[in-house]
């Protein structure tokens, strides 16, 4: 890996993490299109940790009133007195489906769930659901009116960004509007909830890049280049996507979404992109036409 390609990479990271167009598909394509090596599922969730640090930055006062209230309802024996004591448990409740369900299909997520044709058909089908909550959700409701389920069912939407393509802010924005929640309040509660989840991948998958030889995984110098730049771009694209979602609908991403699945399908189909092109584990994959269905950690 260059410095470019870590560059480069850590751009579309930051840029596409926190907009619901799938970051982990970004990156599985970047590599195709320039004609790199994929740099795997373990340099993905690292690089991660400059985003994860970009939100913790960036709501580092949401995140400090949380963190107190929560710790201060444990103390009063009264853990969910407060609105934010609530939603503090939320997001650690909600963690948990996504952290279980990559534990247990976690050779899935590095092999067959990285191949284009399941990212183009993830996609377009997210961008259909998303299409669809957009248009019935009541968009009435903010964070100090969320409950438990509500709470347990974002983290369930959370779980299916394990199909790369989804993307997690994706499911996650669109569980928060199909609740009824507003966009800039859905926006936010996903960017909340992303911390656990991107935190908690990223130290697992450097534990794993780091027990690998380094002439298989990239260069330190590499990754840092990679999360610093996520970090820098990650932070532009909160700040963005917050401003934007404030006065706009999410028709823009739901037809970016389409627009780029068809033209993965177009590709792949004219043979100018291999669907299991840097893949680990290719003689594993079934072959196109015959895509798993996944069973059902962060995309």
């Amino acid at each position: 890996m260059t410095v470019i390609e870590a560059i480069v990479l850590g751009l579309v990271q930051g840029l596409t993490e926190f907009l619901p167009i799938s970051s982990t598909a970004h990156l599985r394509i970047a590599p195709e299109l320039f004609g790199w090596a994929d740099p795997g599922a373990a340099y993905s969730a690292i690089i991660q940790l400059g985003t994860t640090a970009a939100v913790l930055i960036y709501f580092a006062r949401d995140l400090g009133r949380l963190a107190r209230a929560f710790f201060k309802g444990l103390a009063d024996r009264d853990p969910f007195g407060t609105t934010d004591a609530k939603l503090a448990w939320f997001v650690l409740v909600g963690t948990l489906p996504i952290g279980l369900a990559g534990l247990a299909l976690k050779d899935s997520i590095e092999t067959s769930f990285r191949s284009l044709y399941v990212i183009a058909s993830s996609l377009i089908a997210l961008a259909l659901v998303l299409w669809w909550v957009e248009k019935r959700a009541s968009h009435h409701r903010t964070l100090a009116d969320m409950t438990w389920r509500d709470g347990i069912l974002v983290g369930l939407w959370q779980a299916l960004a394990l199909i790369p393509g989804s993307s997690r802010s994706g499911t996650t924005i669109t569980g928060g509007l199909s609740l009824g929640l507003r966009r800039e309040d859905a926006a936010r509660y996903s960017f909340l909830l992303s911390v656990p989840a991107t935190l908690l991948a990223g130290i697992f998958e450097l534990r794993e890049v780091l027990q690998t030889p380094a002439g298989s995984r990239p260069s330190g110098l590499m990754m840092a280049v990679g999360t610093l730049v996520a970090f820098a771009s990650g932070m532009a694209a909160i700040a963005w996507l917050l401003r934007f979602l404030r006065t706009r609908t999410m028709t823009v991403f739901i037809a970016y979404r389409i627009a780029l699945g068809l033209l993965l399908f177009g590709l792949l189909a004219s043979g100018r992109l291999s669907p299991h092109a840097g893949v680990e584990n290719v003689d594993a994959l079934e072959a196109p036409g015959e895509l798993p269905v996944p069973e059902r950690m962060t995309d």
